[in-house]
């Protein structure tokens, strides 16, 4: 019997209900045994209670992805998929993980962290700049700085979901996304979205985002990316399944964005788009990560 976790109640909570039923339906179009549970951040005696063999993890954002859940279900030796506890905390902390793989040298933008209790630090690198929380998903929270004195406010929009903020150069280019599953890297995605970057809005509700699988680029710098996506997801210790973002400058040059150890499975979702241009339908991929 597997058990679906969904839900959560962070900021991504719709996105994992709309993702946790792609994946209950593909389990059961499967004949596999499968009940979802809405986990909601203090449930989680109720989900004790129940029978189960295994924890198929489509929660995202906080509680889901930062190791809260893995490490609830490792303390009572309750198999799941995915990362384990310490590699899904680093991966959720865009700092922890950007300081991770600088000593692997992977390709990064130079960038700071803020933090809401310290004064604001001084930039030494140059505009444009984006601002995150150092600890959210689907770009919540992001806003892009092309002038010193709107840094503050854009500081503020970031500390409403983190007290860490993370300043990183802006880099102009296009955007890929590296699907991994089982230690392979799938085809490279490339996202092209209709405002200036790709939001939450761009990934979740917008008809206009493209996303172009062959991504246009030559064979080289696919493997390339492909490589560089394998290294920052072994380096972190992750498993199973996930997703490497980065940035193309426009002089083809790539920097690594960000991790998801638990990326979504939604109808707009990359990795099950991934999946298929590799030959796995959205029924195979939930296998695949099931037994990963």
């Amino acid at each position: 019997m597997i058990a679906v976790l969904v839900g959560g109640n962070a900021a991504e909570r719709e996105v994992s209900l709309n993702s946790g039923e792609a994946v209950y339906q593909a389990l059961k179009n499967q004949q596999i045994d499968c009940f979802k549970f809405d986990w909601q951040g203090d449930n989680l005696e109720q989900l004790w209670s129940m029978e189960f063999d295994q924890v198929f993890i489509v929660v995202h954002g906080r509680g889901g992805e930062d190791g809260e859940i893995q490490q609830a279900l490792e303390q009572r030796g309750i198999t799941y998929t995915g990362s384990d506890a310490k590699s899904s905390k680093i991966g959720m902390d865009k700092a922890a993980s950007r300081d991770l793989w600088s000593k692997h040298d992977l390709p990064l933008s130079p960038a700071l962290v803020a933090s809401k209790h310290d004064p604001i630090p001084e930039v030494d690198f140059d505009l444009p700049w984006a601002v995150k929380p150092t600890q959210e998903g689907s770009s919540i929270g992001i806003s892009k700085v092309t002038r010193s004195s709107d840094l503050s406010a854009a500081l503020d929009e970031a500390w409403r979901y983190d007290d860490n903020a993370l300043i990183e150069k802006w880099i102009e280019g296009n955007e890929y996304t590296v699907a991994i599953l089982d230690n392979q890297a799938l085809p490279v995605i490339r996202i092209v979205a209709e405002g200036e970057f790709y939001n939450f809005e761009s990934k979740y509700l917008s008809e206009q985002t493209q996303y172009l699988c062959p991504a246009g680029l030559s064979a080289d710098k696919e493997q390339q990316l492909q490589r560089l996506a394998l290294k920052a997801f072994q380096v972190l210790g992750a498993k199973g399944w996930g997703r490497v973002d980065f940035i193309l400058d426009r002089a083809q040059n790539p920097y690594l964005l960000e991790i998801n150890t638990v990326p979504g499975m939604t109808s707009h979702s990359l990795v099950p788009m991934a999946a298929l241009a590799a030959g796995l339908s959205f029924e195979q991929l939930v296998l695949e990560i099931l037994d990963a």
